[in-house]
């Protein structure tokens, strides 16, 4: 008799070999490019402060982790980027919202309104990574720790 084994939608992940691997790197630009192209492009002749912030940090983002990723071996200095990048999708989702009110008619509100789940969404992984650093952080500080229990 053969069993049957229930589909999962576990997945082994490549390994991490450099910031263009990691999955909220690769998310968050894919993000930026998506507001340049549907949304900054629509505005073009637009001089607002608004979009000018919107297109800063939306590009600072991904430059923040890759930034975090080379010193996260560093005592500390990873953790600020990581909040600064915290940060950046919170302006981002502000931003977005902002646009979406002021320049209504010239964008859709629907692309909006899903980037901005998207930034919450990556926002929650970038805080899920910075733990996961912090965590290796200290255990590859005191590998000896565990053994004297």
């Amino acid at each position: 008799m053969y069993k049957t084994y229930r589909k999962t939608s576990f997945r082994v992940k490549r390994p991490i070999r450099g910031f263009r691997d990691l999955e909220v790197y690769q998310r968050t630009a894919k993000c930026a490019s998506e507001i340049m192209i549907k949304i900054i492009s629509g505005l073009q002749g637009t001089e607002s402060p608004v979009v000018k912030k919107l297109t800063d940090s939306c590009l600072r983002i991904p430059e923040l982790i890759a930034s975090a990723h080379s010193r996260r071996f560093e005592k500390g200095d990873e953790s600020a980027l990581m909040d600064e990048c915290l940060e950046e999708c919170n302006r981002v989702c502000v931003y977005l919202e902002q646009v979406r009110d002021i320049f209504g008619e010239k964008i859709d509100r629907v692309v909006c309104d899903d980037l901005v789940k998207r930034y919450i969404y990556a926002r929650r992984k970038i805080r899920n990574l910075q733990k996961a650093w912090e965590k290796f952080g200290k255990r590859s500080i005191d590998p000896g720790v565990e053994k004297n229990k």
